[in-house]
């Protein structure tokens, strides 16, 4: 593949690929549940996929692809997306725009999702509102929002989530630490 080919290829951002670094981490988790070391982030009490039919993808496209590679039949999971090259997964691609948080089409029914997993596209108060519109509208209760630290306060506001103990690493350095938060039990909150 040459390089010019590279850049039709969606790529992660760090956000979404922190979201995704939780879920493995969560499944590393199961898998080491018996072993007592301090490493060891706790036992995850809830299989977040278990009993979930349908997931929101909300500017969260590397999380998307990954759960979509499951190949699994039990659920359905859709990307609200900017970028119109993520339209090649057809009906599951939503186009969404944030400065439009409820210009949604009308087959997008309000609270029609298990969990949203959002990775608001800019470290900003504005965004992070304008993104929770979109995910109050989407949700039946789940939410997992990755941005960053300094966003707590606001997210706790809007969303009435909370930051998780667990810290996503990153490949690449960011300017501001980045972190995942939930409304639910989510089995990243256990001590170290």
């Amino acid at each position: 593949m040459s390089d010019s080919d590279d850049d039709d290829i969606p790529r992660l951002s760090s956000h979404t690929l922190a979201a995704l670094q939780e879920f493995y981490a969560e499944q590393k988790q199961q898998s080491d549940a018996g072993r007592d070391d301090k490493y060891n982030i706790g036992i995850i009490e809830e299989n977040w996929i278990m009993n979930i039919t349908k997931i929101a993808c909300v500017s969260a496209p590397s999380v998307y692809q990954k759960l979509r590679a499951l190949h699994r039949e039990d659920f359905s999971v859709y990307i609200f997306e900017y970028d119109k090259r993520f339209a090649i997964y057809g009906e599951e691609f939503i186009f969404y725009d944030y400065n439009n948080p409820l210009d949604l089409p009308e087959k997008i029914a309000a609270h029609s999702f298990d969990i949203v997993i959002a990775d608001p596209p800019y470290l900003s108060k504005e965004c992070l509102r304008k993104t929770s519109e979109t995910i109050k509208y989407l949700t039946q209760g789940k939410i997992l929002l990755c941005t960053g630290a300094v966003m707590e306060e606001e997210a706790a506001k809007l969303l009435g989530v909370k930051m998780c103990k667990f810290i996503p690493k990153h490949t690449r350095t960011l300017g501001n630490e980045f972190r995942c938060y939930v409304n639910y039990d989510s089995g990243l909150d256990h001590e170290i």
